[in-house]
């Protein structure tokens, strides 16, 4: 019998208490900004990097995981570099700024003051995993971290 703990991860999130568990189950969610498209005909933000699968206690495992946003109208960046497409994003946060009901912004905030704030009509965002976990070469670490 298999472990529910290697089960792949799907979740959808459709109001900002979703939004919050999408959030802690992508903390320290790592891409290459070349992983990151916005394609604005189909209003949609999507990515595909690693997540850390922190569901089996004392233990961290990466797990190759695709996340996108729908309804989104703009995407505004700040500290992203797209000429960069291998340079690496370790999102830390998912935050939900709400406008008139159900609009507002998510944003989703990396380490080194990276952010990328997505306008969308409404919370629409889905995660799911791709492949096998495996155990991570070494917790996450973040600038403060190294000081």
């Amino acid at each position: 019998m298999s472990d529910p703990a290697d089960a792949p991860l799907k979740l959808v999130a459709l109001d900002a208490e979703d939004l919050e568990v999408l959030a802690a189950h992508l903390q320290d969610f790592v891409l290459k900004i070349g992983d990151l498209v916005y394609l604005p005909g189909e209003q949609r933000l999507a990515m595909v990097g690693n997540r850390a699968d922190r569901r089996v206690a004392g233990e961290i495992r990466r797990r190759r995981t695709a996340a996108h946003f729908d309804r989104v109208t703009r995407v505004r960046a700040k500290g992203v570099d797209r000429s960069n497409p291998e340079a690496v994003l370790n999102l830390l946060t998912i935050a939900f700024d709400p406008g008139d009901a159900p609009s507002g912004a998510i944003d989703l905030l990396f380490s080194g003051g990276a952010c990328l704030r997505l306008e969308v009509e409404c919370i629409e965002g889905q995660v799911a995993d791709l492949g096998p976990v495996w155990a991570a070469k070494a917790p996450p670490l973040h600038e403060a971290d190294e000081a």
